[in-house]
């Protein structure tokens, strides 16, 4: 990964890179982010999570929720759900608005939970 930003401790680490292929976020077979311009971030042992910015997402099909959550790396997290009539997943969108300054290219982007959508690369 070119630009690759370090961040975190040695016995937790965090990089973040631009992901070169284009990313689509599906929801329930419905394309709700398409992007050239994603993040991947790697983080200790956790699988990588992209990163979309909220300007290539489908801010429609998100709902805000009160959900906070604290990062001791990252910062604090507010969560969206994401709904369309009668589906809904709780919660299954993040984002760090004002991350903390190691992480600051997440600002403006979203992150979703595995089990609630699927992401493509092509």
């Amino acid at each position: 990964m070119a630009n690759l930003t370090m961040a975190g401790t040695k016995d937790h680490p965090i990089t973040i890179g631009p992901i070169a292929e284009r990313v689509r976020v599906v929801w329930r077979g419905r394309t709700i982010g398409d992007t050239k311009r994603a993040l991947e971030l790697r983080e200790a042992n956790y699988p990588p999570v992209v990163y979309v910015p909220r300007a290539d997402m489908d801010m429609s099909a998100l709902k805000r929720t009160a959900r906070v959550t604290t990062c001791p790396y990252k910062g604090e997290a507010n969560y969206y759900s994401i709904a369309d009539g009668e589906a809904r997943d709780d919660n299954a969108v993040w984002t760090y608005e004002t991350p903390k300054t190691e992480v600051a290219e997440i600002a403006s982007h979203l992150a979703f939970y595995a089990d609630k959508v699927e992401i493509t690369r092509d």
